[in-house]
């Protein structure tokens, strides 16, 4: 599912990012890389959080092969967001998050996005199977 229509609902897990006065651009709304950044911050604080992620540590990574954004409706600080993430496929050894992104307490997304996690071995940077604790995670989100 992939539209502007996407409400609350249709995610799994959220995050909550306050905007920063940095992240407004020269035309008085949230900068498009910001977006990215957002992603990146709600997926990995649910890796994190959950334990299946250890940042220094894990012997399997996730590294970022595609990523997409379409924007329906502007952010500008002081707004408070909130990132919905859900996991649209989840393969062998790559995952595919979709998020959106929600302004105030709106309902219905202003931004939705995806990108795709491929896990490799940490040293060698080779295709590596997802390991069952995150699988096990990712699957929770799955729609």
């Amino acid at each position: 599912m992939q539209a502007k229509t996407d409400t609350r609902n249709d995610y799994r897990h959220f995050h909550i990012i306050t905007t920063r006065w940095m992240d407004n651009d020269t035309y008085g709304h949230v900068n498009n890389v910001i977006y990215y950044s957002w992603f990146d911050t709600a997926v990995n604080q649910f890796l994190i959080a959950n334990g299946a992620l250890d940042i220094e540590r894990s012997p399997v990574i996730g590294l970022v092969i595609e990523t997409q954004c379409n924007y329906f409706a502007p952010v500008a600080f002081p707004d408070r967001i909130t990132i919905g993430i859900r996991v649209a496929k989840l393969g062998n050894s790559s995952v595919r998050y979709e998020v959106g992104v929600f302004r105030e307490d709106e309902d219905k997304v202003v931004a939705h996005g995806h990108f795709i996690h491929v896990y490799v071995s940490r040293n060698e940077r080779r295709p590596a199977a997802i390991p069952d604790v995150l699988r096990t995670l990712l699957q929770s989100i799955h729609v």
